[in-house]
């Protein structure tokens, strides 16, 4: 641990870094992940883009099961991973952060400029006129079209919906875009069996292409989606870190791999490359500041 701890520093502290995140980093913040420690467990099939926009009652019951996951999510804080990934950004070292999490928590950080591979689960997308709206906004019609629907939740699953009875469902009212007045709603993330759009794919790959190092952050890099960013590094001979609980996949591509709770590791990297992170804190808006201590709060609505 003590030797790949020290060339993680190495390669951290020499900057120009690209940060590719996955659900390991959220996990701390109460996110389940779907291949890691708190997952394994699991047996939670997410939804895919092909069964939300062909089945009116897998649509009915995502929305359903969502309509109570989101209100968790929203609740959902940065963690000391996210607060330290936005040091190191606004430290210099930190380029870019490519995350493939829809919580939004980069953001709430305070990290900028974040690329939302998978989109955000607070924007909701008609799949008809294309309009964009608030999740808030969705959260309060479905409100509305549904008086009274409450049922124990436990826990959230990692897309952010819920696991409930099909008599609890079966009575959820779904509502139409509130713009063009019939259009299909669907969160604005990537579903399984959906592609990410193109242009952001380019971005993500001109941003590792450019950088010095990359570093993957709680991924199981199980998926191509982000899998193909290591690979693209590891074709270039940029140096690949990974931090994972566990094994992953792109693990043969990887420099330094360093095995351990991101909540716990990434602190220690920030203390070792910049300094005691206690005396110097993240300001939720611009970045660094010399109050002491890390802002927790949020700036963004996930």
């Amino acid at each position: 641990m003590t030797q790949t701890f020290d060339a993680l520093t190495r390669l951290v502290a020499a900057g120009d870094v690209v940060v590719l995140s996955g659900a390991g980093l959220s996990t701390e913040s109460g996110i389940p992940d779907y291949r890691g420690p708190s997952g394994a467990a699991r047996r939670h099939t997410p939804m895919t883009f092909q069964a939300f926009t062909g089945d009116p009652d897998a649509r009915r019951r995502y929305w359903a099961r969502s309509h109570l996951g989101w209100r968790l999510i929203a609740r959902a804080a940065p963690n000391a991973g996210h607060r330290a990934v936005a040091w190191l950004q606004h430290a210099g070292l930190v380029g870019g952060v490519i995350t493939q999490n829809v919580d939004g928590l980069h953001t709430a950080a305070g990290s900028t400029g974040v690329i939302e591979l998978h989109g955000r689960l607070d924007e909701v997308v008609c799949l008809d006129c294309g309009n964009l709206t608030s999740r808030e906004e969705l959260d309060r019609r479905l409100r509305e079209a549904n008086p009274g629907f409450v049922a124990q939740v436990a826990r959230v699953n990692p897309d952010g919906d819920v696991d409930l009875p099909d008599e609890v469902v079966a009575g959820f009212r779904t509502v139409d875009c509130g713009i063009c007045g019939t259009g299909m709603l669907k969160p604005d993330v990537v579903f399984f069996g959906e592609t990410v759009p193109a242009p952001r794919v380019a971005d993500c790959f001109a941003l590792v292409e450019r950088a010095r190092a990359v570093l993957v952050l709680g991924s199981s890099l199980a998926v191509m989606s982000g899998r193909r960013f290591v690979i693209r590094a590891a074709k270039l001979g940029i140096p690949v870190a990974i931090v994972n609980q566990g094994p992953t996949r792109g693990d043969g591509h990887a420099t330094v791999t360093v095995d351990g709770p991101l909540g716990e590791v990434l602190p220690a990297l920030v203390d070792r490359v910049t300094g005691p992170a206690a005396t110097i804190g993240v300001d939720r808006v611009t970045g660094p500041t010399a109050t002491g201590g890390v802002v927790a709060g949020k700036t963004a609505a996930v």
